[in-house]
């Protein structure tokens, strides 16, 4: 199975989904999401993969979606808008992301990564 973990070293969640990961011996390839951003080919087939809706794909509680109003704005603006935006700056992406050829997941929530394993 080939999995890109995407994260943002620093972040306390990404530490623990490393962790876990690791624990598990699940494979995978690291990928600093602000050093990488992802495109907007790779959002737009994560979004679909994943199966949801382009608002879990925002980190709502990060400095600059706070710094940028996103709340407020994110309503108005379009799909493609929203994953230009997502596409602009990888502190904007909700992490950490697990990525493999059969799953999305979005954040770390033990019960879901255990379907991984």
């Amino acid at each position: 199975m080939n999995t890109t973990f995407i994260c943002y070293p620093k972040c306390t969640t990404c530490q623990k989904a490393k962790k876990w990961l690791d624990e598990n011996a699940v494979p995978y390839e690291q990928r600093h999401i602000a050093q990488e951003n992802p495109t907007e080919q790779e959002l737009r087939q994560w979004i679909e993969q994943s199966g949801l809706p382009i608002k879990r794909f925002f980190n709502t509680s990060g400095l600059l979606y706070k710094e940028l109003k996103l709340k407020d704005k994110l309503p108005d603006m379009s799909y493609e808008e929203q994953i230009k935006l997502l596409s602009s700056n990888g502190m904007l992406v909700k992490r950490p992301l697990l990525i493999s050829d059969q799953k999305v997941l979005v954040g770390f929530k033990t019960d879901e990564w255990e379907t991984l394993t």
